[in-house]
């Protein structure tokens, strides 16, 4: 039998959604249906006047296995705007969708006495629904906007080979473990409080590792000819509508009044570089421009999708804005390409995938300039032999873009470096320059964030590596234990030596045995435990253990400082 394409998966886990719908209309007739879309890794129906709890998950699908046993054949129904708004009077959310829907685009699919508006496709019966699985339920305002009714949300997945089903399933599990929140908590990194929804509390160890990435991207910064700058957090008004926000981002922004003005809490750093431009370049001499600023951004996002570090609402990039003439185009996006690979393929040896994301429907600027901008980007992308999807309509607002997603262990997708190419601020800002030929000429401005949000990437590195993180990112690198009273100052002796090297080391010369101690920072994840006794302090020696569990005896100090501070300095994975 040939491999399902991607199309016939999304077919199935489309027909899963209806058969879902179908049961929660039979056990609970009064719910509403509203939509129920594909997603990546499966689908999600949501219902209005539906209050169910996860032990009814159950319930739900037995009540699926018996509409996928009755073997109905799903009908694709063709109606009039009339015929439709019959079909859906007593359901005001299918209403809505209708009024969007023109005359000769109206399709429903009927499965028994199941009838859905729905564009389709499925399968041709709910027989071919052999596995599935619900699993969670979640709440969601209706098209994402708070103002509207709160719906519940059942997320389920399909797969055609069972086997594909319970590799799903145990890769769930297994992320289970990984979960960041849990393990940020455990680990005592970060966590979150309803004191501040949607702004991460990281605690000294979580500091370290939002630190250490900060001056790994900044080391980079200064050998790749960018310029840090530090920039406000508050804004008026004027600058956002200058920009194009104030209209196109507006309900995403923390507007704020004083002094009787409008101001808001900036989401994104372009429109204060925009300001800076001015009083740092006049000639072409003086391009490209790289400023780069760590700043904390703050967007209104909706309290029901908020999600650990991977949604926020306080949060900070490593954010840079190329200005740059017409003709440094090309060669700057390859620049900003090659610092992609280092981070993600050299660095943290992980699997890239990439989408050209191409014009919204709502947008700024000249339709022209955003040809160009498009093919200034899938040119790049062709030079480097990068194979690419295209994601339409997916740019932001003032430009088109190259989107960098990795695979973590569990093979998941996560969105993480952007490079977009802007004809359109610079005209809004009136940025100008001085070109070889006399004339004044308008910047182009590259955006561009390699780690992304940093919250969002630590919170991908700790379940990548399940807390065990690389040496040079760990928060605690070394500890040293004591095996008996007579070694406690032989033990502070070694101590000293590692903290005076630059070693992030702890010390444990507590009553507890040594099994217990080496249990204890096992459970820390700390990278190499050191154990002293009366034989390493008489030889002068450490015995040295590593996360694996391996154990080398007889290692001389000032040798696992060398050895240490070169796997630091090449931010080498393992120890």
């Amino acid at each position: 039998m040939a491999k399902e394409s991607p199309s016939d998966v999304e077919k199935l886990r489309h027909t899963a959604a209806h058969v879902l719908a179908h049961a929660i209309k039979e056990l609970y007739p009064e719910a509403l249906p509203t939509i129920g879309p594909t997603i990546e890794d499966g689908f999600y129906y949501d219902f209005y006047n539906l209050n169910i709890k996860e032990e009814d998950i159950s319930a739900i699908e037995t009540r699926m296995r018996d509409i996928i046993k009755r073997d109905l054949k799903l009908k694709r129904l063709e109606k009039s705007k009339k015929e439709a708004k019959e079909l859906v009077k007593h359901n005001k959310f299918k209403q809505e969708i209708l009024e969007e829907l023109k005359e000769g685009e109206i399709t429903f699919y009927q499965q028994g006495d199941f009838i859905d508006l729905c564009r389709g496709g499925h399968l041709e019966s709910t027989s071919q629904v052999k596995n599935f699985k619900l699993l969670k339920l979640a709440g969601a305002y209706w098209r994402g906007d708070a103002k509207n009714p709160m719906l519940t949300r059942i997320y389920g997945t399909a797969f055609f080979a069972e086997k594909e089903l319970k590799e799903y399933l145990t890769m769930l599990e297994e992320a289970g473990k990984r979960n960041h929140m849990v393990l940020g908590k455990k680990l005592k990194l970060f966590e979150m409080h309803e004191q501040s929804p949607g702004a991460p509390f990281f605690y000294p160890k979580g500091a370290v590792i939002f630190n250490e990435l900060i001056r790994f991207i900044s080391e980079q910064y200064k050998q790749r000819g960018y310029q840090e700058v530090i920039t406000p957090l508050l804004y008026d008004k004027s600058l956002w509508e200058t920009s194009g926000h104030w209209e196109h981002y507006k309900e995403d922004m923390f507007i704020l009044k004083i002094d009787n003005r409008e101001f808001s809490l900036k989401p994104m750093n372009c429109p204060s570089h925009c300001l800076m431009y001015r009083n740092l370049v006049t000639s072409y001499r003086d391009l490209p421009l790289r400023l780069a600023d760590f700043a904390p951004l703050h967007r209104n996002e909706l309290k029901g999708v908020l999600a650990g570090l991977t949604r926020v609402r306080k949060f900070s990039q490593d954010d840079a804005h190329i200005f740059l003439g017409e003709d440094q185009l090309d060669e700057e996006l390859l620049k900003s390409m090659d610092f992609v690979k280092f981070v993600y393929k050299d660095t943290f040896q992980m699997e890239i995938e990439v989408r050209l994301s191409t014009r919204p429907e709502k947008r700024m600027g000249a339709d022209e300039l955003w040809s160009r901008a498009e093919q200034a980007l899938e040119k790049s992308l062709k030079k480097k032999k990068m194979q690419f999807s295209v994601d339409e309509g997916a740019g932001a607002f003032y430009g088109p873009k190259i989107d960098f997603l990795v695979r973590d262990c569990l093979k998941r997708l996560h969105q993480v470096a952007t490079i977009q190419v802007d004809f359109q601020l610079p005209i809004r800002f009136e940025l100008q320059y001085d070109g070889q030929d006399g004339r004044k000429h308008t910047p182009i401005i590259i955006h561009r964030a390699i780690l992304g949000s940093l919250e969002r990437f630590i919170a991908i590195l700790t379940e990548h590596f399940e807390g065990k993180f690389p040496l040079w990112l760990s928060p605690v690198q070394a500890i040293v234990m004591n095996i008996s009273e007579q070694s406690r100052q032989y033990a502070k002796d070694v101590m000293k030596k590692l903290i005076d090297a630059g070693i992030r080391a702890e010390i444990d010369i507590s009553g507890e045995t040594i099994n217990k101690k080496v249990r204890n920072a096992q459970l820390q994840h700390i990278n190499y435990m050191i154990t002293v006794g009366d034989k390493e302090q008489q030889s002068r020696t450490l015995a040295v253990r590593t996360l694996d569990g391996k154990v080398k005896f007889n290692v001389k100090t000032d040798d696992f400082i060398a050895d240490f501070i070169a796997k630091i300095r090449n931010r080498e994975l393992a120890c």
